[in-house]
């Protein structure tokens, strides 16, 4: 056998080898199968997990961009007019959110963590300086205390109401940005806690909030069940909520936003508990999007997930009490947040009903800037980028007994909305796309062997062609025949005549013994 057929051979049988191994490993998808085996074992929130740290120390900075409503015409609306706002801002805030007294339970398979949050003014990334900007805006603490009062006596609102006026407390207030938003000495609530000291003096939209923690947390390890990687367990000792007015609205579901598990596909719902909506909302897959490189999956609030009862009835146990109702787009939640009628919306009253929008002048709800969004790596279930936009609004309506509202037409009225953003910082994503390439390579190892195959086998071709083409040329090779006529030549003593032609081969002469 020549070198040429031993290549011929040893190159056909490497050949079927790769292409019968790679195409079994890819049918059998061993390697998809091992990887997606290893990610649910390593994304837990044990202390051995490499995602155990960057979940109690979050690397990625979250900024928080608060935006105001200020009231340019308040004597047109009390006297029965439409409201006009101009918002101003962004206020930005950079938020520390370390959890603390991290506690495992049940074996590992549980987790208890606080989540205090700490905020920081930032000056270059803001509009101005909230303690010198003024704004004019709803005294909530005055509508606080007439929702208060509703349910009274015509004559004893009456009477509160000539002490607030004596007191020169109007309808709207003028306050600077960093009072409104982490507090000020309301002189209102100054009177009511003299006589009621559990009612606290002071007010601000984030009052007692920087340093503090929103409740206490049972988080699921992903121990037991991957997919349950990142879940609440309890909030605050509940396994569900009271105070709304059906089971299913009162459940707490998903996670606190920050991790989520593994393996995401397009077509399942994400799941987030909001201690601050007092509810549990769901994430639907919007597009694909990449961030630093990273290849990420879009999840964005569907338009059911605040729609009316009359459209969407799941959302009917979140009418309270039951059959009390609000329009598409806004969620009252003063049934946990005692006090005013606060409703809670997406800014500019994005995706409400237009009933909301047209009340007020100055609102411009568009999708670019008042969406909220989360942008999650589908194979790890880290968040790469998110933007939970929400906007605060109080009920202005007419109470009777207190002249001041008596022409005021009913207004869910825009107070301000907050911007909450974080971004994957640059040596997370360096770590991400490594930890990626490294997924993706052997993932697809058996598609490589498969490739190796298939290149062999093109060699192969190639060989046995131009071997073939060799066999042929030696088999039909010859030497010319003469036509030339016998002529008389001189010949060599010692040399024998040779007579006539002769084909390919030369008569070869005796040798001697």
């Amino acid at each position: 056998m020549t070198r040429r057929s031993c290549a011929i051979y040893a190159t056909g049988i490497v050949c079927a080898h790769l292409l019968i191994v790679g195409i079994a490993l890819v049918v059998a998808q061993v390697f998809q199968t091992m990887i997606h085996s290893r990610l649910k074992k390593e994304i837990t929130l044990t202390e051995k997990s490499q995602m155990f740290e960057s979940w109690k120390n979050p690397p990625p900075p979250v900024y928080m961009e608060y935006y105001f409503f200020n009231v340019t015409n308040p004597e047109v609306f009390l006297a029965g007019g439409k409201a006009a706002v101009k918002q101003i801002g962004p206020y930005t805030y950079r938020e520390y959110r370390p959890r603390e007294n991290v506690t495992f339970l049940e074996n590992g398979t549980k987790l208890y963590a606080l989540n205090p949050k700490t905020f920081v003014f930032v000056p270059e990334k803001s509009a101005g300086d909230p303690k010198v900007d003024i704004i004019r805006t709803v005294n909530i603490p005055f509508v606080a205390i007439m929702n208060e009062l509703n349910s009274y006596s015509f004559f004893l609102r009456t009477l509160v109401s000539m002490y607030i006026n004596s007191l020169g407390v109007e309808v709207f207030m003028t306050r600077t940005v960093h009072e409104v938003l982490w507090g000020f000495k309301d002189p209102l609530l100054s009177k009511v806690h003299s006589m009621k000291p559990e009612v606290d003096e002071y007010f601000g939209l984030m009052w007692k909030k920087n340093g503090t923690h929103e409740g206490e947390f049972v988080f699921h390890t992903g121990e037991e069940n991957y997919l349950d990687y990142g879940k609440i367990d309890t909030w605050n000792g509940l396994r569900e909520m009271s105070w709304w007015s059906s089971n299913q609205s009162n459940m707490i579901n998903g996670t606190d936003g920050a991790v989520f598990h593994p393996l995401i596909n397009r077509n399942e719902l994400l799941y987030i508990f909001a201690a601050d909506l007092c509810r549990s909302i769901h994430l639907a897959y919007v597009e694909d999007v990449e961030v630093k490189g990273i290849q990420a999956y879009r999840f964005a609030p569907p338009n059911d997930v605040l729609m009316n009862p009359k459209d969407n009835p799941t959302n009917a146990g979140f009418c309270v009490p039951a059959g009390d109702c609000l329009g598409t787009g806004v969620l009252k939640v003063s049934v946990c947040r005692e006090g005013a009628p606060i409703v809670v919306s997406f800014p500019h009253f994005y995706q409400a009903d237009p009933m909301y929008i047209n009340a007020i002048d100055g609102l411009n709800p568009n999708k670019e800037e008042h969406e909220t969004y989360l942008d999650l790596q589908p194979t790890t279930g880290v968040p790469i980028r998110a933007c939970k936009r929400a906007q605060l609004n109080i009920i202005l309506k007419r109470v009777q007994g207190f002249p001041k509202t008596k022409f005021i037409n009913e207004t869910i009225f825009p107070i301000m909305f907050v911007n909450e953003t974080a971004t994957i910082d640059d040596d997370s994503a360096s770590q991400m796309r490594t930890l990626l390439l490294i997924v993706t390579l052997v993932s697809n190892f058996p598609v490589l062997i498969v490739g190796m195959g298939i290149i062999l086998l093109l060699v192969l071709v190639v060989l046995f062609c131009r071997n073939r083409q060799k066999t042929v040329k030696d088999d039909t090779a010859y030497t010319q025949v003469s036509d030339k006529p016998d002529e008389p030549s001189e010949t060599p003593a010692n040399q024998p005549m040779r007579n006539g032609s002769y084909i390919a081969m030369s008569p070869v002469e005796a040798q001697k013994c």
